[in-house]
């Protein structure tokens, strides 16, 4: 069910979530390599559908050579941002299951020609849809200092970002930043000793950065979520995989407020927000991979499994 093209994270945890078993149209919103969509339709009886959303063209030809001859199964280009919208042509108003895997995956990682690792040598790029303008060189290049500031500190929560953010504006002053390993080295000299010599790469946490904003991985995804969840039939259920802390706030933050909407003071009497519960969080912490799948896979060490079901109307 693994493809060396991508290794699905918590499988049986989702699928455990998910139920594909009970049939319907379920949707996998970050398709990848189709690992988990190849366990959703592992699962899924006939008469099912599983759609498969995903913003990189290299992914949908993988999945589509994968997956494309179950006929249970659609693959779409976009963002699972417009899962609605995307969806709307096939005829589909709701769904049954949700599966979110956020995040760059295995294969845009270990692809050294699409500039997403800070360990391999590539032109600086980071984009997850190619078609699009924005690539990381004109963010590394062209932004204002003030800019790069406030995505390493914010995106990538890292704490010598105002280091790092000259430092790329003084060297591109001499000559433009254009691959990953002279990016990686700026940032590596910007920083203290101390700070070099720690456990993970000293570039790690600005290229997470400046990943998160090329594809806008945070913009508008608390609004995704909420559409997400009402993109639920009743008793549908969505389950969202998270790999850093920024994403993880925002999933267990609308899933709160949707399991718990009400605004009333504690003392009133009754409610009279109107505000009603929607959800049913189904993990109330999230779950974390098993020691076996983090031997074989170490980029499952960071993932954060949360997942809801949606209440009958």
């Amino acid at each position: 069910m693994e493809s060396t093209y991508h290794v699905p994270i918590m499988l049986n945890e989702a699928l455990s979530l998910l139920k594909p078993s009970r049939g319907g149209v379920f949707v996998d919103g970050t398709l990848g390599g189709g690992g988990h969509s190849a366990g959703i339709l592992s699962l899924l009886p006939e008469g099912g559908r599983l759609y498969g959303i995903d913003r990189d063209e290299e992914a949908l030809t993988e999945c589509g050579k994968r997956l494309g001859h179950d006929p249970r199964f659609t693959a779409v280009h976009g963002n699972f941002f417009d899962m609605r919208t995307l969806l709307a042509p096939y005829g589909v108003s709701e769904v049954n299951g949700i599966m979110l895997d956020l995040g760059v995956s295995s294969h845009q990682l270990d692809d050294s020609s699409r500039g997403f690792s800070y360990m391999a040598e590539a032109r600086l790029d980071m984009r997850m849809d190619r078609s699009q303008n924005i690539s990381a060189f004109e963010v590394v290049n062209t932004y204002p200092t003030a800019r790069l500031y406030d995505i390493i500190r914010y995106y990538g929560e890292e704490r010598y970002a105002s280091r790092i953010a000259d430092a790329i504006v003084r060297e591109r002053q001499a000559s433009p930043i254009e691959t990953t390993s002279e990016l990686s080295e700026v940032i590596k000299r910007a920083m203290p000793a101390a700070a070099r010599r720690e456990n993970q790469h000293p570039a790690k946490r600005t290229f997470q950065a400046i990943r998160i904003e090329v594809n806008g991985e945070l913009n508008g995804l608390e609004k995704a979520i909420e559409d997400a969840v009402r993109f639920l039939a009743p008793g549908g259920v969505i389950a969202v995989i998270t790999f850093h802390s920024l994403e993880d706030r925002v999933v267990k933050r609308v899933f709160k407020a949707l399991q718990n909407p009400c605004t009333c003071p504690p003392s009133a009497p009754i409610c009279t927000c109107g505000k009603v519960r929607e959800i049913e969080i189904l993990t109330n912490k999230p779950l974390t991979a098993a020691d076996p799948e983090l031997e074989l896979n170490p980029r499952s060490r960071s993932a954060k499994l949360r997942a809801a079901r949606k209440l009958d109307r």
